[in-house]
């Protein structure tokens, strides 16, 4: 069986990182990897907070702030004033829900491909209201248009309050259709937020083009940002209804400052953000993301023919530039949350690897990502070791 060439490294891109050489790290996708300049301006950064902390939180701090969100907005294409910063995915889902006043005869609604701390934050906020939350059965091989439909049958205008649907789901690694999924949802009056936490940086995105309500995606994973930085972007009808979930000193002045503004939050990962998208770009943007996309997928041909998958059988994530693929596990195998993680955790601590194993339509994945200090030897290594591991079960 034919696997396809991977993808010729790009020179020095390796050397931007200060990962253990001992481990493979083949889960990018989980916490991101922050390159050594972003790491180095975060550092200065977090040198003048503590030089002087009067003069870093009250002279300027709230300008610098918005400098940064204007830069971080732009890439995406986001309006910078109708965006904020905030800590990750999950924080601005949290934000949003809180903000929308839900009552008992309300329900959210979801796919079965939802984040899991996104589902907490639904069923938390339903049972303070008392609104309900409902899951959409989507097959991993829903093509397009059956995903819209759907999402289409699924909506209960009058009733639904929000629609969540993932841009590129996390458990599946796969890229659903939003703007066709907004467009259907507008027809019927929900409102949609999408949770975008994969795509800055590894999807040219135009957020402003999608048309979501809400669109909230992480820049430390693929946007080679410091940890602790994403962005929810808000169209306009809705902007003054946004309440942080605390509440601090610029409260009355308005959306996005009222969110942004955390008292004494350490800033510097927003502030060092921008040097994250400058790195990319001294990479080469189109050439980081091809690379990347392409060393997944020979990654995921790699370990499925290891483990006996046809291609046939390996998952299509819905488009080539995604950096994220699927393998399915032996049945029987990693089946559960608690023994995808055990497995994880075995792979790990045995074979010097780190990836993802996930619990999802009653089997087990293993989740690969490419990232531009892999090399195919990573997962040709993994390929090798990997089946004698799950045999020892």
């Amino acid at each position: 069986m034919t696997v396809p060439r991977p993808p010729d490294p790009i020179p020095g891109a390796r050397l931007a990182f200060t990962l253990d050489p001992a481990v493979s790290h083949l889960n990018h996708g989980a916490f991101g990897a922050v390159p050594l300049p972003v790491q180095r301006a975060q550092q200065r950064l977090r040198d003048e907070m503590e030089a002087n902390p009067h003069r870093f939180f009250d002279r300027g701090l709230v300008d610098r702030i918005a400098h940064a969100r204007r830069h971080l907005a732009g890439f995406l294409g986001a309006d910078p004033d109708g965006s904020a910063l905030v800590g990750n995915t999950t924080t601005g889902v949290a934000v949003v829900l809180q903000s929308l006043g839900l009552r008992p005869e309300d329900e959210v609604l979801t796919t079965e491909h939802c984040y899991g701390a996104v589902a907490l934050s639904i069923h938390r906020e339903c049972r303070r209201s008392g609104a309900s939350s409902r899951v959409l059965p989507m097959p991993i091989s829903a093509t397009d248009e059956e995903i819209v439909e759907i999402v289409r049958a699924g909506l209960r205008p009058g009733r639904t309050r929000l629609l969540v649907v993932d841009q590129l789901t996390s458990a599946t690694a796969r890229l659903l259709p939003v703007a066709a999924i907004v467009g259907v949802a507008r027809e019927q009056g929900v409102p949609v937020l999408v949770d975008a936490a994969h795509v800055p940086g590894m999807l040219p995105v135009t957020v402003a083009g999608i048309g979501a309500d809400f669109w909230v995606g992480n820049l430390h994973k693929w946007g080679y940002a410091p940890r602790g930085t994403a962005l929810l972007a808000v169209r306009q009808p809705w902007r003054e209804r946004i309440d942080p979930l605390t509440v601090s000193w610029e409260q009355e002045g308005g959306f996005p400052a009222r969110v942004e503004w955390q008292a004494t939050l350490d800033y510097t990962a927003w502030l060092a953000a921008p040097v994250g998208l400058y790195t990319l770009r001294c990479l080469g943007v189109d050439r980081v993301r091809a690379h990347n996309a392409a060393l997944a997928a020979y990654g995921q041909r790699v370990v499925g023919d290891a483990l006996g998958v046809a291609p046939a059988h390996l998952p299509d994530p819905g488009g080539p530039a995604v950096a994220m693929r699927l393998v399915p596990l032996p049945p029987g195998t990693a089946t559960t949350v608690d023994g995808a993680r055990a497995l994880r955790d075995r792979i790990a601590d045995r074979l010097a690897a780190e990836v993802a194993v996930m619990a999802w339509g009653g089997r087990g994945w293993l989740r690969l990502c490419g990232q531009v200090y892999n090399s195919a030897e990573e997962y040709e290594r993994l390929a090798v070791r990997l089946p004698p591991l799950l045999a020892q079960r």
